[in-house]
C-alpha cells in the first residue's frame, strides 16, 4: 500500500517560477516542482529538501539564504519572504496528524493543514522547528533550536522549547 513520492530530482524548468541568480547546491531535492516558486538571488544549501505538495504553494522570496540539510513541507502552504536567513537543519512543516482520533493509530488519523508565513528580513536559527499555522513577523529572529508553535510578532526575538519572546529588536 505504500506509494513512493518520487526521487525529488528535478530540472529547473519544472519549477512554477525560478528567478535569476538562484544557487542549488548538490543534493537538493524538490518534490512537486510545479508548485514551487523561487525568487531572484536565492541560495539553497546542500541536501535541502523542498517538499512541494500536490496542493498549495511553496514560495521563497528574493535574496533568501537557506542553509544545508533543511526540510520544508508545504502541504498547507509555505511562504518565505524576501531576504530571510534560514540556518542549517531548519524544519518547517505545514501539516500534522490529529491526535483526537483514538480509534486508530495516529499515523492513520486525519491530517490537518495550516499555512506557515515567514516575514521579510527575518532570521531562523540553526536547527529550529516551525510548526503548522505559524506566522513569523517581519524582522523577527528565531533562536537556534527553538520550536515555534505560536505566531511571532514583528521584530520579536524568540528562543527555547516552546519558543517564547525574550525581547524586541525595535
Amino acid at each position: 500500500m505504500v506509494k513512493s513520492h518520487g526521487s525529488g530530482e528535478f530540472r529547473p524548468e519544472q519549477l512554477a517560477r525560478l528567478g535569476t541568480g538562484v544557487v542549488f547546491e548538490a543534493g537538493v531535492l524538490v518534490f512537486h516542482p510545479e508548485n514551487v516558486e523561487i525568487g531572484n538571488d536565492v541560495y539553497v544549501g546542500h541536501q535541502t529538501i523542498l517538499k512541494g505538495y500536490y496542493q498549495n504553494r511553496l514560495v521563497i522570496g528574493d535574496g533568501t539564504w537557506i542553509g544545508q540539510q533543511c526540510f520544508f513541507h508545504s502541504g498547507g502552504g509555505l511562504t518565505i519572504g524576501r531576504h530571510v536567513g534560514i540556518g542549517p537543519g531548519v524544519k518547517i512543516v505545514t501539516s500534522a496528524h490529529r491526535t483526537d482520533e483514538v480509534d486508530k493509530p495516529i499515523l492513520h488519523s486525519t491530517i490537518d493543514f495550516a499555512p506557515v508565513v515567514i516575514g521579510d528580513g527575518s532570521d531562523v536559527g540553526v536547527g529550529a522547528v516551525i510548526l503548522p499555522g505559524v506566522r513569523i513577523g517581519v524582522g523577527a529572529q528565531v533562536g537556534a533550536g527553538a520550536v515555534v508553535a505560536e505566531d511571532v510578532a514583528d521584530y520579536a526575538v524568540v528562543v527555547g522549547v516552546p519558543a517564547r519572546e525574550i525581547r524586541r529588536r525595535k
